[in-house]
């Protein structure tokens, strides 16, 4: 499902990659201010970090700190993820990182296409899918968006500290503290999983794509939406109609009492069904795959759960 939906996007990143290595060998030309120093303590220059998207960008800040200097792919909480067109700038990033965080499981795999384009292979790579250890049960595919899932990102988040540390062993200290600093918060955002679970598991809701999956089923709720409409929703392609209807029918039907909504994929399809939960007075949760403006890795997660605990207890 996901790898047939991202061979649209790799060919829309290879069509412009030829026009790009030639502006990166341009902008190679130029001259660019150096990092800033890693900090007062170290003569070490910042380690390069690209993300694929906001959310690892931020959880590389977050540990990394000043010694750091992070540039994040996806950065942009109004546009939908999945029409990422390759820009010269990131392609030119990519080419000077020793660190590149990625998504993985097929979700991201512009960034090896434009790694591949850059020629950087001395860059260390962090794949949160693998890092996760989830593989895809018998019969199904996997659910690719680990960054909903707090264990798997508490062990990218160690996979981070660790890196930086073996690039600047003068940081050591602050990256292994910054990293215990920020697990621990998340270990907050579990317990406030478990208290969900205990007064709301078996909670019938609803979604319109596999992206807060984790997140809902660590709290035990249980999704009623048809694969079949999930699976249509996330590669690009129209719903059939029986499916369409079924799904409509969860709602006028009080089958269910909450919709996850994900704000950055909307189309027509996805507005009914929105459409359909407002009309009958079911919850609407609006999630992003995206840090919205203003917020970190921990608040984002954290005003999901509120938003959850709201609409469960309507």
């Amino acid at each position: 499902m996901v790898e047939r939906r991202y061979l649209m996007k790799r060919a829309a990143v290879l069509v412009p990659l030829l026009a790009l290595v030639a502006g990166v060998a341009l902008a190679g030309c130029t001259s660019s201010p150096d990092p800033a120093p890693a900090s007062a303590g170290s003569t070490s220059e910042a380690i390069t970090v690209v993300a694929s998207t906001t959310v690892y960008g931020d959880l590389a800040a977050t540990v990394g700190g000043d010694a750091v200097e992070v540039t994040s792919i996806i950065d942009d909480p109004n546009k939908d993820p999945h029409e990422y067109e390759a820009s010269a700038q990131n392609q030119l990033a990519l080419s000077k990182a020793q660190v590149i965080v990625k998504n993985g499981g097929g979700y991201d795999d512009f960034v090896d296409t434009m790694l591949d384009a850059a020629g950087n292979d001395t860059a260390t790579v962090l794949d949160a899918v693998e890092i996760s250890g989830k593989t895809a049960e018998a019969g199904e595919e996997l659910n690719e968006h680990v960054w909903y899932d707090f264990p798997s990102v508490q062990k990218v988040i160690e996979e981070l500290a660790t890196t930086f540390a073996q690039i600047d062993p003068d940081q050591a200290d602050t990256f292994r503290k910054n990293a215990d600093e920020l697990t621990a918060e998340l270990d907050a955002l579990v317990q406030r999983e478990e208290e969900l679970q205990g007064q709301y598991a078996g909670t019938p809701v609803a979604i319109t794509e596999p992206v807060p999956l984790y997140l809902l089923e660590a709290i035990g709720l249980d999704n009623q939406t048809p694969e079949a409409f999930a699976e249509a929703i996330e590669e690009g392609t129209d719903v059939p109609a029986s499916v369409l209807l079924g799904t409509l029918e969860l709602f006028s039907g009080a089958q269910v009492q909450l919709l996850a909504y994900n704000e950055q994929t909307a189309g027509p399809q996805t507005e009914q069904v929105l459409d359909a939960a407002e009309q009958n007075g079911v919850a609407v949760v609006p999630v992003t795959e995206t840090l919205p403006d203003g917020d970190t890795y921990v608040s984002w997660m954290s005003g999901n759960l509120d938003a959850l605990a709201d609409a469960l207890a309507s």
